[in-house]
């Protein structure tokens, strides 16, 4: 049949692993190899990439890490940072890879396993659909995507196409970082290190690019994307408090859209996962692209019940208003100490 193996960091199997997961209709960027040494040299997050082999073939492939924190608790999850996960192959592959990842759960003694699919999946796993993911097909010229999309939104590119809002691709993370960092303490939520992105753009050299819009020569929005066969993932993105008022968020993605199709040959925008009923999944639906439900699925190992991390957990309220109100500089000091248990 076939033998489960574990992937080294540095593994003579990689280009190999990479291939398989190129070569699966479900087979996303987050299930790359390169996300090993990325959790690795970003956040000592210990990665166990188990592969099947079959006649000494890769014939699935299921990434994990542990996540452990005295605060948010010690999971294995498929893959931390990353919107989808969960095994890749033929059925009984994946069910198979599923049994060696809570069995390295039990060894561990993590609370509980979480693998996160994107579609559902014929196991007897604890499924959670809290959020969905965005996406569609790229029309064939800026004036077609501009036509794609829902008449309201329509409305606000197209004023902000009338403004001096100007775009630029870029590499330097800088602009990026301050930006998002930013936003995400505006909304009460710990950034993660910019050791992140340094290790993504050092791993994923040629699949990286970041987007920025810049206001009379400032940056005012920003987004980091991935770029995986013909998709492009705006994954990482934020404005300052002034790109409501300038349109430049809207703008920012729309341009990408263009100009990932345009230039980068790519046919799917994937706009990522949101969670139900919330700010950005309404943004979202405001573009008017489908939207399906995600399947994270948990094995629980030590817990008795699914912990609920979300930032819409009541006992999280008091927590989001005083992180709200921190200094930029103390937000960004503290952050990457909280994120990187947060992915």
């Amino acid at each position: 049949m076939y033998s489960i193996a574990t992937l080294a960091l540095q593994d003579s199997r990689k280009s190999e692993w990479d291939q398989f997961v190129k070569d699966q209709d479900d087979g996303t960027f987050f299930h790359l190899s390169g996300w090993q040494n990325v959790l690795w040299h970003s956040f000592q997050h210990q990665p166990h990439f188990l592969y099947a082999l079959q006649d000494n073939r890769i014939v699935g492939v299921l990434p994990l890490a542990e996540v452990k924190s005295a605060l948010f608790g010690y999971a294995l999850v498929s893959t931390p940072f990353c919107v989808y996960g969960g095994a890749l192959g033929p059925a009984e592959v994946r069910r198979a890879l599923e049994q060696a990842a809570l069995e390295i759960g039990q060894r561990l003694g993590v609370n509980h396993v979480e693998l996160r699919y994107k579609q559902a999946q014929d196991n007897d796993w604890i499924t959670r659909s809290q959020h969905a993911t965005f996406g569609c097909t790229l029309a064939d010229d800026d004036a077609a995507i501009l036509a794609g999309i829902k008449k309201n939104q329509r409305a606000l590119i197209r004023k902000a196409l009338q403004t001096d809002l100007s775009w630029h691709i870029e590499q330097n993370n800088d602009d990026f970082y301050q930006i998002y960092s930013e936003s995400l303490r505006n909304l009460g939520t710990p950034v993660f290190s910019k050791k992140l992105l340094d290790e993504l753009q050092r791993e994923f050299a040629d699949s990286t690019e970041i987007l920025t819009i810049r206001h009379q020569g400032q940056a005012v929005s920003s987004v980091f994307n991935f770029y995986f066969r013909d998709e492009v993932l705006p994954y990482y993105g934020g404005g300052k408090p002034i790109a409501r008022e300038l349109k430049s968020n809207d703008l920012m993605y729309y341009q990408l859209m263009c100009h990932a199709k345009r230039d980068k040959a790519c046919t799917f925008y994937d706009f990522g996962r949101s969670k139900l009923d919330s700010g950005a999944y309404s943004y979202k639906k405001h573009w008017g692209m489908q939207d399906s439900l995600l399947h994270y699925q948990f094995k629980l190992v030590k817990a008795e019940q699914l912990s609920n991390l979300s930032p819409n957990n009541p006992k999280y309220q008091l927590f989001i208003r005083m992180w709200q109100k921190l200094p930029l500089s103390v937000s960004r000091l503290l952050g990457p100490l909280l994120a990187k248990y947060l992915g």
